[in-house]
């Protein structure tokens, strides 16, 4: 899909009202933020879902979440047609995704007064880590971790606010949120380094079938070596992710890749 081309025969999958409803989760500040005084939402997922409806020749509806797991819900239930959010085996189920289009480092938040000075640290009996249930943290940590707690609360907020209130040792989540969160107010640190790298990707239906796949899989990469989304990030003044590399033929076709 070039950037002179649509896929008419393919607009009722993506659009079947007409309208390309794009589930929005404003629980990543890096994808999506709220604009000032009350506006649309601002964002590389937003800049990449206007484009895309342009491509379709169909106007844009954003649909729009404070978790991802409700975003994610939302397109699985085909209350949305496209999504964005953290590519995990544990959300293929119903869903078909493109490769990702970028690429962000989930780390540890701990008190300053915290021993903890390391990931491989965090994993031990007594220690619980919140997290917002359903993240790309949740999905994760849930595999991952074999001895600490895991304290699953509504969204990112909740989960550093534990942290702040002793009710946890660790709260985890996206770099660039908890770095903002340490600098906002003294008293918390972030851990060097990352415990796991999540892939934003876009994803539609799995109803939806793999040419639908196939078209918005070749449409995110396109937006990436173009430099629309490296641009997108630098307009909205976005650090701590990176553009990810072309996809592997195969990439993107696999649904949970």
């Amino acid at each position: 899909m070039t950037s002179q081309q649509t896929a008419p025969a393919l607009v009722p999958a993506f659009a079947p009202s007409g309208t390309l409803r794009a589930s929005i989760n404003l629980g990543n500040p890096i994808l999506a933020n709220r604009a000032p005084a009350g506006g649309d939402p601002v964002g590389v997922s937003i800049d990449l879902a206007y484009e895309f409806g342009r491509r379709l020749g169909v106007p844009v509806e954003l649909v729009v979440f404070e978790k991802a797991a409700a975003s994610v819900d939302a397109v699985r239930a085909e209350k949305a047609d496209i999504g964005f959010f953290a590519v995990d085996p544990a959300r293929s189920e119903g869903l078909l995704f493109t490769a990702p289009y970028v690429l962000i480092e989930g780390s540890y938040l701990v008190p300053e007064s915290s021993a903890l000075t390391e990931n491989g640290q965090v994993d031990r009996e007594g220690t619980r880590i919140s997290v917002g249930s359903g993240s790309a943290y949740d999905l994760f940590l849930t595999r991952a971790i074999q001895h600490a707690g895991i304290i699953r609360l509504q969204g990112a907020p909740a989960a550093l606010a534990a942290l702040r209130e002793g009710e946890v040792e660790v709260a985890a989540g996206i770099r660039q949120l908890l770095e903002g969160e340490a600098a906002r107010a003294s008293g918390v640190r972030v851990l060097p380094g990352r415990f796991m790298v999540i892939q934003q990707a876009m994803g539609i239906p799995a109803a939806r079938g793999t040419a639908a796949q196939e078209v918005l899989a070749s449409f995110v990469e396109e937006m990436k070596a173009s430099g629309f989304v490296a641009d997108a990030l630098e307009r909205h003044r976005i650090e701590g992710a990176l553009v990810a590399p072309a996809a592997q033929p195969s990439s993107s076709s696999s649904s949970s890749s």
